[in-house]
């Protein structure tokens, strides 16, 4: 990074946003700026124009969606943590943190926190990953504990856990509506790599066609964006395999 003694000449908490909705980052912003230990030092809409300015600004705390224009957000969340490991990270996004808040965290994040949480959630997620803390609701870290105590070759507990993280991107895309060649162009993998994956996820799913796969993304994504914190909402299941 940049030897910038004017970025750090604040005591705030320096806070950089990266979101592809302008309503977002100025729902974000508005929350922050109105925090006596917290700034806002800069915002952006794309994964490159992100790295980019993260290097020149050098934030103290990294607020990334999931979904970007150009990327995927855990990939920016990889790029960051390897070239910048100083810069902590949450991922900020509307998917159910029971899919992606583990995910986030093996990327590099050091928190995981759904938009459809309290403004006020947002603060308490900056001080804390800001202290060296990981920050996740309770409900996400007992499941992980969990997890760990039950040791790493306990079964998934949903079929969508079955997936890898890129397949998992893949999956995410192809409900958002995305074709082969935009997944292509935005995750910088060739066709046969993006068709690879897509077969796996069909596959681990239970699925016998890729327009039962197309379907089951649209609704799981549809579904992702609707549940809220509504914990009695399942997420849609796929059929049983008929193999």
């Amino acid at each position: 990074m940049a030897n910038s003694t004017n970025n750090r000449a604040s005591d705030h908490i320096r806070v950089f946003i990266v979101d592809d909705h302008p309503a977002i980052r100025e729902a974000v912003a508005d929350t922050i700026d109105g925090t006596m230990d917290l700034e806002i030092c800069g915002q952006a809409s794309s994964s490159d124009e992100a790295f980019r300015m993260i290097e020149e600004l050098e934030p103290d705390v990294a607020i990334v969606d999931i979904s970007l224009n150009d990327a995927h957000g855990l990939d920016l969340v990889q790029n960051v943590r390897a070239q910048y490991p100083d810069v902590k990270m949450i991922v900020f996004s509307m998917y159910d943190e029971n899919v992606y808040a583990e995910r986030a965290i093996r990327a590099g994040a050091s928190g995981y926190l759904m938009k459809s949480e309290p403004t006020k959630s947002v603060i308490e997620a900056i001080r804390s990953v800001h202290r060296g803390e990981v920050y996740l609701s309770r409900k996400m870290a007992s499941r992980i504990l969990n997890k760990v105590a039950m040791g790493r070759n306990s079964e998934p507990s949903f079929a969508i856990d079955e997936l890898t993280d890129r397949e998992m991107a893949v999956f995410q895309m192809l409900g958002q509506g995305y074709s082969v060649q935009d997944i292509q162009d935005r995750l910088s993998l060739s066709r046969k790599t993006i068709e690879t994956y897509r077969r796996r996820a069909k596959e681990k799913l239970g699925f016998d066609t890729v327009s039962e796969l197309l379907q089951y993304a649209v609704q799981w994504t549809y579904g992702q964006g609707t549940h809220g914190r509504d914990a009695d909402v399942p997420t849609p299941k796929p059929p049983a395999s008929t193999s």
